[in-house]
Parts: C-alpha cells; structure tokens; sequence
C-alpha cells in the first residue's frame, strides 16, 4: 500500500478538476437495504454481483460529478444538431447484416432439414410397424389354417376376421362401395347368373372323392343294366341291308 502511494504521489499532476474529471467514490450504498456494513461485502466470483457493484459506483460517481460540471458551467448533453462519424462505415455494416442475414437463412434451412429427417425417421417407422403388424396377422392365419388343416381345431373364426378386416379396411360407406365396385350391368348379371368360380381344375379329382365310392353303379358304368342291351344298344344305326331295303322302298 505504500508503495503505491508513492507511486500515485509521483505521477500525479496538480491539475484542475476539470481537466482530470476523477471521482473517488467510497463503499456504495445498496439501495434495497440502504446501508453499507461488512455483510455487503461483494463476492467476486459472483459475477451478477460483481456487475452490479460496478454498475452502483459508476451511477454514484455520475451523480457526484454532474452538479460539479454545472456549477462550472460544462455542458453535459449533447446538441441536437450534433454529428458524430460512426466508428465502422456503412459498407461494412452492410456485409455484416448481410453475414448475419445468411447465418439466419443457413440455421433456418438445417431446422427445416433437421424436421425433415424426422418426419422420414417417424414414417419409417410406422411403416415399418405396419409391416410386421401384417406379417403376425398373416403368420397367426397360416397356422391357424394348418391346425384345421391337421384336424387339431374346428373352427374357421380366422377367416370371419380376415373378411371382416378387408372389409373394414377396402369399404368404408355405401357410396364408396358402389364406386369402387362392379358396374350396374355386372351387379344384374351377377345377381342373376351368380358370381361365377373357378372354372380350372373344377372338374379334379381330390383324395375324398377318389376314396368316396358309394354312388358307384357297375352295370350302369358298363351298360349293363336293365333295357341297355349291351354294347349293341349303343350302335343305333341300322344296318347295310336295312339301310337299301329304306332306300328301294323309298324309290
């Protein structure tokens, strides 16, 4: 401490107060509590408090040093006609309005692409449900169709709620249904030939009519049977003779 005194004694100049314009002002009055004991003391890692200390002892030395100025007659406010030369030209201010405006559009667009990715991540990934809801449902039909198959069940539920799903799902009011169906020629027909079928293969033997014999008749399937006659009764023709005798009587 003394040595700075010293220090400050040999570089101070016996100036005019209005020449130096120093103010020393001592401990700052909080002005919540309005007194200045040692429990006011500022915390220097405290940063807010810190900038507030600064901030109380520049606004006391300002209202110290303003009624000083005007009993000297300084005058303390600037002139309205007053012009003062900005500290950076136009130009520049133009290219850092243009940089900031640039950095706005860049943190605009990686937002929208950010939210886009998203989007696509959220839609993967109900397709993706979606798909492996399909595959149980369809795994869980398969083997309920094998168990009916193998005669280890006897119930054909399976099928009522895949209908009724379809259904559900490919109709949805009766407006709906009458556009995305058939025609009203094809509805007439249907209604009056029936829906028709499968028409391939409809005449295949399968295992149970193959084992299934019970309707089989020998001599009907030989011609056999009673007034049939043999393999005779199938040529109804007459013969050679008869035929000339018909043509002669004809003549």
């Amino acid at each position: 401490q003394d040595g700075l005194k010293q220090c400050l004694s040999e570089f101070r100049q016996q100036l005019a107060w209005v020449e130096r314009l120093d103010v020393t002002s001592g401990q700052v009055v909080d002005p919540v509590s309005q007194t200045a004991s040692s429990k006011d003391a500022v915390d220097p890692e405290n940063d807010f408090q810190r900038e507030m200390s600064f901030y109380r002892q520049a606004q006391t030395a300002v209202l110290e040093a303003l009624p000083r100025l005007r009993k000297l007659q300084v005058p303390t406010r600037r002139p309205d006609d007053y012009f003062a030369e900005m500290a950076k030209s136009d130009q520049q201010m133009q290219k850092i309005r243009q940089k900031l405006k640039s950095k706005q559009e860049a943190m605009e667009r990686s937002e929208k692409a950010k939210q886009l990715r998203a989007m696509r991540k959220y839609g993967k990934k109900v397709q993706t449900e979606i798909l492996q809801r399909r595959q149980k449902e369809k795994k869980n039909m398969l083997n309920a169709v094998k168990k009916y198959q193998k005669g280890l069940s006897d119930k054909l539920d399976f099928l009522d709620e895949e209908q009724t799903s379809s259904q559900g799902n490919k109709k949805g009011s009766a407006t709906q249904r009458m556009k995305k169906g058939p025609n009203a020629k094809r509805r007439y027909k249907n209604q009056k030939f029936g829906f028709g079928g499968k028409k391939k293969g409809s005449k295949w033997n399968t295992k149970e009519s193959f084992n299934d014999v019970s309707s089989f008749r020998s001599k009907v399937a030989h011609n056999k049977g009673p007034g049939k006659g043999g393999k005779k009764a199938l040529n109804k023709r007459p013969g050679k003779r008869a035929r000339q005798k018909m043509k002669s009587r004809a003549r």
